[in-house]
């Protein structure tokens, strides 16, 4: 299975043994805790937080961000992890039944969704999404496919918080019930397995 998902990426993508580094965006409530999910997976450079989807022409984390989603922007190179790759990590790292939020993070900034910026992009998306709708039978799925917009940086004291205040950063992601919400949707799944194995080492 793992050898098709990656000939199927490489298909998709038309990746070649001089592949160019490329770039995702995903919005998965907290931009902090899914830059956590990403940063030390081999083959991701570089993790982003900020905006993305909306209509303000300048968000800010203190100031105005209408319409918003608080997303990352994972930097990667194809040689070495997939998109479908990425796919995984983000599935096992949010609650995909919940689109008016994530966990104990509510609004519109902190809805689910996948960009997408190629129709082969969109194509290994919707695999994805259609594996995990096949997974949950009779639920929705909340996490749309939605076109990639013009992503915004966040002020730089967001960027790698969970680093940078590891002690604020684990209160506030133990009291807002991440993990065991995880936990309940994910855990003996294929996704989750795939995802960690990606990932040993990530401690969130």
């Amino acid at each position: 299975m793992p050898l098709l998902r990656s000939l199927l990426c490489i298909a998709l993508l038309g990746v070649s043994s001089a592949a160019s580094p490329a770039s995702a965006v995903f919005a998965g409530g907290c931009f902090w805790c899914m830059e956590a999910a990403y940063q030390g997976v081999p083959g991701v450079n570089e993790v982003v937080s900020g905006f993305s989807g909306g209509t303000h022409p300048n968000p800010t984390y203190s100031g105005a961000h209408d319409g918003h989603y608080e997303v990352v922007e994972v930097r990667y190179d194809p040689q070495q992890v997939s998109f479908a790759d990425l796919l995984d990590i983000y599935w096992a790292n949010v609650d995909p039944f919940d689109g008016g939020g994530q966990f104990c993070d509510r609004g519109e900034s902190y809805r689910p969704a996948v960009f997408v910026e190629t129709a082969a992009e969109r194509e290994l998306a919707e695999v994805s999404l259609n594996t995990v709708r096949a997974m949950f039978p009779g639920r929705e799925i909340a996490a749309p496919i939605l076109e990639r917009a013009t992503f915004f940086p966040v002020e730089e004291y967001h960027q790698d918080y969970y680093l940078k205040n590891p002690v604020r950063y684990r209160y506030y992601r133990w009291g807002c019930g991440r993990d065991r919400r995880l936990d309940e949707v994910w855990e003996g799944t294929e996704i989750r397995a795939r995802a960690k194995a990606l990932a040993p080492a990530n401690k969130h």
